[in-house]
């Protein structure tokens, strides 16, 4: 009672005529800006029961993820016997992406709670959740009549030669799991198979969780005067990260030696997953990892990965800085949102809408709710934004897909459903969240992941949005960067959070060129990661992930290898871009291709943004990736136009030369 009087009081404060705000809002912000450019007041609701998460009513407690997931086996087993009943067709491809939906359901929703809920009880609920949907989905991969019943159709030509080409490629798509997974090999080694997967599964979250944990230290073995830099637990110092942007040189190097000081469980827990990937490798009939990993994807083979990573190399040479603060105050958490708003608008003609989520649908009081709704289409999805930082939450940005878009029997539409983690500061009662342009460029990155699910429109799920080759994935994340940093996008936007100036065009200037800047020595740098995957997940070597880094970091990267240090124990994405690390790179250079060819000229022009939707993406992973990227560019690129792509960005005169003849 007192806590709600308090409550009440402190709104009437707000509320009272003549009391001064603390501190200017500009007065045209949109509802979508003006919603995130203010902390969250969500309203008291002291007689509606909780509605679970993600509006799912099991989910009001960490129990009813068991009955969730015991709700998805039964499904299983009830859409398996159906596929393995019915005759050859249409809707033997349909059954098997209900199979897959089903469980993707629970098996997304569960991977976004366990990394991002605050409650480690349903942290621990979901990771329990995981390993059962994901031992669930290794046993299918290996059920022969299972198999048999989607053979059965592809075995039969006129009847394949019937369906759509998205149909075909899904049921293909689904043939492929079968045979990574084993399903020509022997009961035996079947079962050897997904004993393999299973392992893997405990693997990789041990690898993801050592990855992030921090290194401990005694607070009498470091000088006092930088203790302060880092967070303290009883007599010891926690360093969680390599405290890059700290301008004391003894704080980056200390961080820099502790965090990535070796861990032996650690090392040997990533030499197990290393092996037991190529034993499974070699166990389906594959030379590699990489060989498994790669088949698929627009890159194909590791020879062609290798050869992309190698001539970049060969043409990279190091080539003005910006003060990241004096930025910030143009881009407020809520400045960017309208200018995605103004961009989606323009491009496609989509709306951002803030709206309330019910009683228990969010996980934290932060979270923002927004419907994605087309001007003439309707509602196309959620996106829930997740995007303020808090205690036992991930740092990494990233995207979830927590429910696949899919055409539904009924001829209705089952709407796509994504969350975006950020961690980005809270508003303060003096400013509202102000972003780096790092961290503007990042929003729009993933802003990007989440239109194209958004924006896909496939008949099954299974192929719906960012669920298409690794390499493809990142192309329309990584050309939203693109319009993030052009200054007809920025003019849009870009504005003093307190008087409503827009930013200077030399500010704008030199934000762009500040893009060139190290920026060989930044593509080299993941050149040498992506190397470093391709290796590990090469042919076994008779030698410690530890040398091999030492090596390649040598004739890939220049810097030397500091001593006792396995900067490999914090490469997380080795789990899940094993043997893919490229793909950035590789989608970078195709994002460049299609910026410069199709937006560049203008990057607000609808007709184009309509092609890109119906070109790339629109079709999720329901068409070969390279064929979307054929109909975008209206031509094939080679390895070599890929390398030129990347290499052309770096040149510091280009788009400043068409930004002068346009002045």
């Amino acid at each position: 009672h007192r806590d709600i009087m308090s409550a009440c009081k402190r709104l009437l404060a707000v509320l009272r005529p003549g009391r001064s705000p603390l501190f200017r809002r500009v007065a045209t912000w949109s509802p979508v800006g003006a919603a995130f450019n203010a902390r969250q007041q969500r309203k008291l609701d002291l007689f509606h029961r909780s509605n679970g998460l993600f509006g799912v009513p099991e989910l009001t407690c960490p129990d009813g993820f068991a009955a969730v997931g015991e709700r998805a086996l039964r499904e299983t087993e009830r859409l398996v016997e159906k596929a393995c009943q019915s005759l050859p067709g249409i809707i033997t491809v349909k059954t098997f992406d209900q199979l897959s939906d089903s469980l993707c359901r629970v098996a997304d929703l569960a991977d976004f709670v366990k990394v991002a809920h605050p409650d480690p009880a349903f942290r621990e609920a979901a990771e329990r959740t995981c390993v059962n949907i994901g031992t669930m989905v290794e046993k299918l991969n290996t059920n022969v009549d299972l198999c048999n019943s989607l053979k059965n159709l592809l075995d039969k030509s006129d009847i394949m030669a019937s369906l759509d080409p998205e149909t075909r490629r899904v049921a293909e798509l689904f043939m492929f799991d079968f045979e990574i997974s084993g399903i020509h090999l022997s009961e035996e080694k079947r079962k050897e198979a997904v004993n393999l997967n299973v392992r893997l599964l405990d693997l990789n979250n041990e690898f993801l969780v050592g990855s992030h944990l921090p290194n401990k230290i005694e607070k009498r073995m470091l000088p006092d005067h930088i203790h302060h830099h880092f967070s303290k637990e009883g007599n010891y110092i926690q360093i969680g990260g390599l405290h890059a942007e700290a301008t004391d040189d003894l704080v980056r190097e200390l961080a820099y030696r502790i965090f990535l000081y070796p861990n032996t469980s650690l090392l040997q827990t990533l030499e197990e997953l290393l092996k037991c990937r190529n034993k499974l490798a070699n166990l389906v009939g594959y030379e590699s990892y990489a060989n498994r990993a790669l088949k698929g994807t627009m890159a194909k083979s590791p020879e062609t990965v290798m050869k992309f990573l190698q001539l970049l190399t060969d043409q990279l040479s190091a080539r003005f800085n910006i003060e990241p603060s004096l930025y910030s105050p143009f881009f407020s958490l809520g400045a960017c949102m309208e200018g995605l708003n103004s961009l989606f608008t323009e491009l496609y003609g989509v709306s951002l809408m803030a709206e309330e989520p019910s009683a228990g649908e969010v996980w934290s009081e932060d979270v923002r709710k927004l419907a994605v709704v087309h001007e003439t289409e309707g509602l196309l999805g959620y996106i829930y934004c997740d995007f303020f930082h808090r205690p036992d939450k991930p740092h990494q940005d990233c995207h979830f897909t927590i429910r696949g878009g899919r055409q539904l029997d009924n001829g209705q539409y089952q709407l796509p459903v994504v969350v975006l983690l950020l961690s980005l500061p809270l508003p303060r009662k003096s400013a509202p969240t102000l972003l780096t342009p790092g961290m503007m460029e990042n929003l729009f990155h993933e802003m990007g992941h989440a239109m194209h699910s958004m924006l896909g429109r496939t008949r099954y799920q299974h192929v719906t949005g960012t669920r298409c080759a690794t390499d493809f994935a990142e192309v329309p994340s990584i050309l939203m960067e693109y319009f993030a940093t052009d200054h007809r996008v920025l003019n849009q936007f870009a504005r003093h959070y307190q008087t409503g100036q827009p930013l200077p065009k030399s500010m704008v200037t030199r934000l762009c060129e500040s893009k060139k800047v190290c920026g060989a020595a930044d593509t080299q740098l993941q050149v040498f990661y992506a190397t470093l995957d391709q290796v590990f997940h090469g042919k076994p070597q008779d030698r410690s992930t530890t040398d091999i880094l030492k090596d390649l970091q040598e004739k890939f990267y220049g810097l030397p290898y500091v001593p006792n240090t396995a900067w490999q124990l914090r490469f997380s994405h080795l789990i899940g871009y094993g043997a893919k690390y490229y793909s950035y790179l590789m989608s970078r250079a195709v994002a460049s291709m299609v910026w410069k060819q199709c937006f560049l000229k203008d990057p607000l022009n609808r007709e184009m943004g309509e092609r890109y939707r119906q070109e790339m993406l629109a079709h999720g992973g329901g068409k070969e990736p390279m064929l979307m990227v054929e109909g975008m560019l209206q031509r094939r690129p080679t390895v070599e136009d890929f390398v030129d792509a990347l290499v052309s960005d770096l040149n510091p005169d280009f788009e400043t030369f068409i930004m002068d003849s346009e002045a």
